[in-house]
């Protein structure tokens, strides 16, 4: 039975009130997380008419909104507003302004982050060229150390530390257009920024997206898109009012809100989008679902049976949509003044190996000319370039240091082949006036301190080290993907 019921809408601005049709519903005992559906013998499956719903697994946990009981209403003639009033009855409608929220990538977890953009991308303050890749590992202080290379694999342009541990796009906004997204090396794309973080002592990666942009991924991710073409597009602006509401009531850990697995919502990034599914994130721009002011955890599921109104008190709140912050644009570059013999080098940067080439004397050092571009060490634990007559070495925690060819081939056995006639002997440097350098032991002031392959990882090292000297003492050296509806781990 249908009633015209006040349906309150509250927005940043104030509240106000209009009528809208909504359905008269009697309370009944909201179902509890883990419930079997069985339907003909089968557990968790579920099957409409061929053709409507493709059949699937994990009904979920029943509670909230019912995907399939949405999907039936729609085609019944329900609007969203009646779909999502039937399940959460006493929620109100709000309205909330441009909002960024920050994703766990799961399948990330534990891996730095290597990332490129088509048409280029941002990152510590410079601009990287279409399809150079950066790859960002956290550090603790809450920044990053950054390696860019040539492709995912090619060779070192640059490297920095940065106290802003986040990839940005060329452009600032959300829709940007797909040759801006930013997409993982050997994996699929994403809308907005990413970036790193530590839990821990975990590496983790932070997708920092528009809610709607974001959302643009999970709809057709937990509702078929293609409902769309059966009469039931209501059903999908419904899911897209329900998803925002529980992305943005979520605040999970101290470095993103939400996460992109089945844990909360389905998120694969842009690799499932569909048109007809953005539609209905566009057709419901800013709009989430109220409890007392602050925005509903609107849980749903895939309950096969139509499911059940819910009791909205049981289901947690998040913030207000005026304590919510609204979207910022990425950081703007410095645009670099014209000139005609500008080189690659010279927009990038000079790197910290460049930086110790230079205070050494350059191509006048004993180390020589180079002759080969920045590579990374194994692990990417820092880089080295080679020159005629020695190495020099990069990492975060040592920064630049001179060393020979024989160290270098402990810590990367196969650059053999590429080492020169005059990869014998040990360089020695000529150091600017004034300048001493750190010497072995008070017995030996012609020899340097180089590091060990400990050293060079950024591990910590106890006591003197230097194996590439001889006779000096030291230590060695809500529904996945597929499954529609399955959320908080059900």
């Amino acid at each position: 039975m249908r009633a015209d019921t006040k349906f309150t809408r509250s927005t940043g601005r104030g509240t106000r009130r209009r009528a809208v049709p909504m359905i008269r519903t009697v309370s009944l005992p909201v179902l509890v997380s883990g419930t079997v559906l069985a339907m003909a013998g089968t557990i968790g499956l579920w099957q409409i008419l061929p053709g409507q719903i493709t059949p699937t697994v994990g009904a979920g946990h029943g509670r909230g909104m019912s995907q399939v009981g949405a999907f039936d209403n729609a085609r019944a003639g329900w609007t969203a507003e009646e779909i999502l009033g039937h399940y959460y009855p006493g929620a109100d409608l709000g309205q909330i302004g441009p909002t960024t929220i920050n994703v766990r990538l799961q399948a990330q977890d534990d891996a730095t982050l290597d990332t490129f953009a088509a048409a280029g991308a941002q990152v510590a303050g410079r601009m990287i060229g279409p399809g150079d890749a950066a790859h960002l590992t956290p550090l603790p202080d809450g920044g990053a150390n950054v390696v860019v290379t040539a492709g995912c694999d090619g060779e070192v342009l640059w490297q920095a530390a940065t106290d802003d541990p986040f990839v940005y796009p060329v452009g600032a906004g959300a829709g940007r257009p797909a040759d801006e997204h930013l997409t993982l090396c050997g994996g699929t794309g994403y809308r907005g920024a990413l970036g790193v973080a530590l839990e821990g002592e975990s590496f983790r990666t932070v997708n920092q997206v528009d809610v709607d942009d974001y959302l643009a991924g999970v709809l057709p991710a937990e509702m078929q898109a293609n409902w769309a073409d059966q009469g039931a597009f209501e059903a999908l602006r419904a899911q897209a009012i329900a998803a925002r509401s529980y992305a943005l009531a979520e605040s999970r850990y101290a470095y993103a809100q939400t996460c992109d697995t089945t844990d909360c919502q389905a998120y694969p990034g842009t690799v499932k989008e569909d048109s007809r599914s953005t539609e209905a994130v566009a057709a419901t721009t800013g709009t989430v679902l109220l409890r007392d002011g602050q925005i509903l955890r609107s849980e749903y599921s895939a309950a096969p049976d139509g499911g059940r109104p819910a009791d909205i008190q049981t289901f947690e709140v998040g913030p207000a949509p005026g304590d919510l912050v609204e979207s910022v644009p990425a950081p703007v570059v410095p645009v670099l003044p014209a000139q005609p013999d500008l080189t690659i080098e010279a927009l990038a940067g000079e790197s910290v190996i460049d930086t110790e080439y230079r205070r050494i004397g350059g191509a006048n050092s004993s180390v020589g000319e180079p002759i080969g571009p920045e590579m990374l060490l194994p692990q990417r634990a820092g880089t080295y370039r080679l020159y005629t007559n020695g190495v020099i070495v990069a990492t975060q925690t040592l920064g630049a240091q001179v060393v020979d060819f024989s160290t270098l081939l402990q810590l990367v056995p196969d650059v053999g082949d590429q080492l020169p006639a005059t990869a014998s002997g040990r360089p020695t440097l000529k150091m600017p006036e004034g300048t001493v350098p750190q010497v072995v032991s008070p017995g030996d002031p012609q020899s340097l301190q180089f590091p060990s392959d400990a050293e060079v990882r950024g591990e910590p090292v106890h006591g003197p080290v230097n194996p590439a000297v001889p006779g000096v003492p030291g230590e060695g050296s809500h529904g996945p993907v597929d499954v529609p509806g399955v959320h908080d781990g059900e």
